[in-house]
C-alpha cells in the first residue's frame, strides 16, 4: 500500500520505474518555468507515453477508491445501522420455479474468492443504496399489472432450464440474458449510473450491472442459493473502465457471466479483470491484491 502514500505524480513515476530522477528534475524545472501540467511535459518530451501516464493515474484512482472503502469498512461501518440480509427482502423468491436440494450440494475448500483476490466480508449493506433500492423497486414491479407479460414470459423460458446442474442453468441463463440489447444508463435513464430491476432491464435493455442483476435473479428463481452468486464490480484493465459481472460457484468451479463475453467462462481463464468489490443479498466483499488461487467447487450428489 506504499503507493497510497501522499507521493506526487513525479515521485510515483520514479518509484514505478517509468522515469529517472534526472528526468523528473528536468520536468519539474520546465513546470516551474511554464506552469504546465507535469504529465503533459513528460509526454511532450517523449519521456513517457500517454498510455503509461493514463495507466498510472487510473491505478492510483482505483487504489484510493479501495482505500476509501476499506476505511469505511474498518472505521465507520459499525456506526451505521446494518442493512443485513433481514433488511433486504428475498424478492427473487417470488419468481421461484424450483428449489435445489442444498443438502445435496457438497463444498470442497469452499472459500469464495473472486479472481483469487484477498477479501474482507461485511453484512453491512447500508452504503449500497443502488443495490437495496433496486430490490425495493423490483418488489413493486412484480405487483404491477403492466409487468405480467414480461414475468410470464420470463418464467416460461426459465422453466425450460430447470436442472440439478448449477453449471447448465447458469450457461443457459447467461445466453438468454445476453440477447437483450445493451444501452447506457445516460441514454436509457438520463443518469450516469442506475441499477435497473430485471423487469426494467427486459423492457428497456440496460448496461453491464443490469445484465448481471437479471442473471442473478433468474438463477435465484431457478433455486440457486445466493451464497453461490455475487455481482462483482471489476476494473477492466484492457479498456481501463469499471465493469460489472456475475460470478457463480458451480459443481464445475467458478464462472463469469458477462455481457461482454458471449459464452460463460471459467474465472481462471480471465486475466484482465481486477476485482474492486462484490455483493449479494446477504453481504459484500472488499477485494485487495491477488493471493494464490483457491479451489472453489460445488458438487451435486
Amino acid at each position: 500500500m506504499s503507493s497510497l502514500a501522499r507521493h506526487k505524480l513525479g515521485e510515483i513515476l520514479v518509484l514505478r520505474g517509468h522515469i529517472t530522477t534526472s528526468e523528473l528534475k528536468y520536468a519539474l524545472r520546465i513546470q516551474k518555468q511554464t506552469k504546465r501540467q507535469l504529465g503533459q511535459i513528460l509526454i511532450d518530451a517523449r519521456i513517457i507515453s500517454r498510455f503509461q501516464l493514463t495507466n498510472v493515474l487510473l491505478g492510483q484512482k482505483a487504489l484510493r477508491y479501495c482505500a476509501a472503502l476499506m476505511l469505511y469498512f474498518t472505521s465507520f461501518g459499525s456506526l451505521i445501522k446494518t442493512a443485513s440480509a433481514q433488511g433486504i427482502k428475498d424478492v427473487p423468491a417470488r419468481l421461484s420455479l424450483a428449489s435445489l436440494d442444498v443438502d445435496a450440494i457438497q463444498y470442497t475448500n469452499f472459500q469464495p474468492s473472486v479472481f483469487g483476490a484477498n477479501e474482507k466480508r461485511s453484512t453491512n449493506l447500508s452504503a449500497f443504496t443502488k443495490w437495496t433500492q433496486m430490490f425495493d423497486r423490483f418488489d413493486k414491479d412484480l405487483n404491477k399489472r403492466s409487468s405480467n407479460a414480461i414475468i410470464n414470459g420470463l418464467k416460461s423460458e426459465l422453466a425450460e432450464y430447470k436442472s440439478s446442474s448449477i453449471y447448465n442453468m447458469a450457461r443457459q441463463v447467461n445466453e438468454m440474458m445476453n440477447r437483450t440489447k445493451y444501452i447506457s444508463d445516460s441514454k436509457n435513464w438520463g443518469k450516469s449510473d442506475y441499477w435497473a430491476t430485471p423487469i426494467e432491464f427486459l423492457t428497456r435493455g440496460g448496461d453491464c450491472e443490469d445484465f448481471a442483476i437479471a442473471k442473478y435473479v433468474a438463477l435465484r428463481a431457478l433455486g440457486v442459493p445466493e451464497n453461490l452468486m455475487r455481482i462483482a464490480i471489476v476494473q477492466d484493465e484492457q479498456k481501463n473502465i469499471p465493469h460489472a459481472i456475475l460470478i457463480i460457484y458451480s459443481e464445475r468451479g467458478s464462472f463469469v457471466l458477462d455481457n461482454q463475453i458471449k459464452q460463460m467462462r471459467s474465472t481462471q481463464s480471465i486475466a484482465h479483470y481486477k476485482p474492486i468489490f462484490s455483493i449479494n443479498r446477504h453481504a459484500w466483499w472488499l477485494h485487495s491484491k491477488p493471493s494464490p488461487t483457491k479451489t472453489i467447487v460445488a458438487s451435486a450428489r
